[in-house]
């Protein structure tokens, strides 16, 4: 026998649809099989869920049950034929669709991708989002097909839009989230080749300047001698464009700059990252005589130890 919609949700018998709404979500966020692959206890309970809020997320069908017409999986009460107000056979009310029937306005096990912003890392197993495997109420769900895309280090980190040709002709615009990481994957519904869900796998061209770690990036920035001494502007790479950076006077090799909010690009979770730059300080390429002789007088007048 099904349990209880209600204790299943958490709710009240008053509840009102809207806080029916906001413990479905609440509650499948945290059971979603995804997040226990393998785990035959979390799937089952993510069924419970899918199947109260069948019930309780569909206004016709929540009065019905509180009327005693339909149970908790949503099946027809037999009452007895000679009780008030039975049908011919026993019956009360009109024939259930079942689970997502028509009419039926709950939300179906594919919708809970919306919860994790079409998120998911690849790989998932049998039964998975990643996989073939049943659905919330045990029925054979389409493959999804799986793909990869290759993106610049610059567009992972800012978000971008970028159209991709699926095999058979087919053109999709995906939209790249900023600061995703190398692997992800975007799912994108229905789009498989055999009816499934098409998942893309992003991985992410190694870049020569920027090094992420987090939401920060960090670059290495040369500098001569002249600009070491005697301070400086210079121009500095960001994944969000080209800005410009005051080198303070007698900087060191090593030196590190903050560039606030010159990380990864905000979103709706997340805060803007910090790019960090540290000076490298780079001598000539070719021996200059006329610096080897100032620097020989130099030290013999001021020696000094950089490691004292």
């Amino acid at each position: 026998m099904a349990k209880d919609p209600y204790s299943i949700l958490g709710v009240k018998k008053d509840a009102s649809d809207t806080d029916i709404q906001k413990a479905f979500r609440r509650l499948a966020k945290k059971s979603h099989p995804d997040l226990f692959p393998g785990d035959k206890k979390a799937e089952d309970r993510f069924k419970e869920l899918n199947a109260a809020n069948d019930i309780l997320g569909d206004p016709a069908k929540r009065a019905r049950f509180d009327r005693g017409e339909i149970d908790a999986s949503g099946a027809e009460v037999r009452h007895n034929p000679f009780s008030q107000g039975a049908g011919r056979g026993g019956f009360r009310g009109q024939p259930g669709g079942g689970p997502q029937g028509p009419g039926g306005q709950g939300f179906a096990f594919e919708d809970l991708s919306d919860l994790f912003g079409g998120m998911f890392r690849g790989g998932a197993g049998p039964g998975g989002m990643g996989g073939r495997g049943g659905n919330a109420f045990g029925q054979d769900a389409p493959e999804d097909t799986r793909f990869s895309l290759e993106v610049d280090f610059a567009d992972a980190a800012t978000g971008a839009k970028r159209r991709v040709t699926l095999p058979g002709g087919k053109s999709l615009d995906i939209t790249i989230p900023a600061g995703i990481s190398d692997g992800q994957a975007i799912r994108l519904k229905g789009q498989g080749t055999t009816g499934g869900d098409a998942l893309v796998e992003v991985k992410i061209k190694p870049d020569p300047t920027f090094k992420r770690e987090g939401r920060d990036i960090h670059v290495e920035v040369p500098i001569s001698l002249g600009e070491a001494i005697l301070g400086s502007k210079v121009e500095v790479p960001t994944v969000h464009g080209p800005v410009t950076v005051t080198v303070p006077q007698n900087a060191n090799s090593g030196t590190r700059m903050r560039l606030k909010g010159k990380g990864v690009a905000a979103t709706k979770r997340d805060p803007a990252g910090d790019q960090y730059v540290t000076l490298k300080l780079m001598l000539p390429k070719t021996p200059d005589p006329e610096l080897e002789e100032f620097v020989k007088a130099w030290a013999a007048k001021k020696p000094y130890n950089p490691r004292g």
